[in-house]
């Protein structure tokens, strides 16, 4: 069974910062991509950023500049460190993992997600 365990959501100011966490066995985090994912209310999920075992990055334009994905192989964690937060930041956040695809990559095994709330 896979297990993606999120951290570190909440509620935070617009322009503040959060920093998510992902962790999950070996495995997982050294054989796939790793990535985020949100939904906001009556809205369809989204792709945030991904990050393949190389360290290649790639990010949605909403999070460009302001959000960057990155891994640590000692903790078998992926992070995503978000700044300058807006109100339409405001989502279910999930951590998921994958192969690569173009459409939807990084999305074979989702974790339960994790709510980030950013106040105007």
């Amino acid at each position: 069974q896979v297990k993606l365990m999120e951290s570190g959501g909440g509620l935070v100011q617009t322009g503040g910062s959060l920093r998510l966490s992902c962790s999950t066995s070996r495995s997982i985090f050294e054989g796939l991509t790793m990535g985020w994912y949100r939904q906001a209310p009556g809205q369809q999920r989204e792709l945030v950023a991904t990050i393949n075992n190389a360290g290649s990055t790639n990010y949605a334009d909403s999070a460009k500049g302001r959000f960057t994905i990155s891994r640590d192989g000692a903790k078998n964690t992926v992070y995503l460190q978000m700044n300058s937060l807006k109100p339409e930041d405001s989502a279910h956040y999930y951590c998921t993992a994958g192969v690569w695809r173009p459409a939807r990559p990084a999305s074979d095994y989702w974790g339960q997600g994790i709510q980030v709330t950013v106040s105007s």
